[in-house]
């Protein structure tokens, strides 16, 4: 989900398909919306010069959009090797069984249900597609299996739904919890501050090209909510509806449900920590 607020540095507007860094070409998925943003962004990466591409999070069951991710990549003069999920909303991952189909490719992620072949993913693991090299970063918290997906030659890591390129998102409660949300965003500044990493490539909304203070934000937000919840919940609001109306009052009621499973998530890390 998202909030009014941009972030820092985030330019406002639509997002477009196309490169975004020199190993990095967006196709954007046809199912824009206020949970989606701009759409789904489906990443095509592969090293300068290989004939070799990996996908990540081919998107929703649209034939138009796998179909265009897989002439994306061929018109690059790319073949898609390797096809990666960062979690398993419908939004990134329905596609993904037709776009194995469509371009032969085995399906890697967390959770083993998604997968279409005999790999996972584990976190810290490299792979290495064509002399291109990834690294899988655990962010758990928007839900249970979500992943990033560190590019070290461009600087670069794509989030999912982790950090978006406007706004911020949801913890999928019950699914997703909120002290595991905010170890993985400690983890992505940890990634900003000690491997180089200036640009997010996220799942949803514009490439953000600051990185460390994406992420700061985030870790600020997350806390400001906190201490609203918290205060909410001192001052007579004791549901998870009566929080929402009253903390994300000047957010749009369509985001509301998902807001809802933001603050199940925040009550529950505010009771386990005893501080309500």
């Amino acid at each position: 989900m998202t909030d009014a607020a941009a972030l820092p540095g985030q330019p406002r507007g639509a997002v477009v398909s196309g490169p975004a860094t020199e190993r990095a070409v967006n196709v954007l998925a046809p199912n824009a919306s206020a949970m989606t943003l701009d759409g789904t962004n489906t990443w095509i990466l592969s090293e300068p010069g290989s004939g070799l591409a990996v996908a990540v999070d081919p998107g929703p069951l649209d034939e138009a959009h796998l179909l265009n991710v897989r002439d994306t990549a061929e018109r690059l003069g790319k073949r898609v090797a390797l096809t990666l999920l960062t979690h398993g909303h419908a939004d990134h991952a329905e596609g993904a069984g037709r776009f194995a189909e469509l371009t032969g490719s085995p399906v890697r992620a967390l959770d083993p249900a998604l997968r279409l072949g005999d790999e996972g993913l584990s976190a810290g693991q490299a792979v290495e597609i064509g002399g291109l090299e990834l690294r899988v970063v655990p962010t758990p918290g928007h839900t249970h299996d979500s992943l990033s997906f560190h590019l070290p030659a461009d600087r670069a890591v794509l989030t999912g739904d982790t950090v978006l390129g406007r706004g911020t998102t949801m913890v999928a409660h019950p699914d997703g919890r909120l002290g595991d949300y905010l170890d993985s965003l400690r983890r992505l500044r940890s990634l900003t501050v000690d491997d180089g990493v200036s640009r997010v490539l996220p799942g949803h909304g514009p490439v953000l090209e600051d990185a460390q203070g994406a992420v700061e934000f985030y870790l600020a937000h997350r806390a400001h909510r906190l201490a609203q919840v918290e205060t909410a919940v001192e001052d007579g609001y004791t549901t998870a509806p009566e929080v929402v109306a009253h903390v994300y009052a000047d957010v749009d009621r369509s985001l509301w449900p998902a807001a809802e499973l933001s603050v199940r998530a925040q009550l529950e890390y505010l009771s386990e920590h005893g501080l309500i």
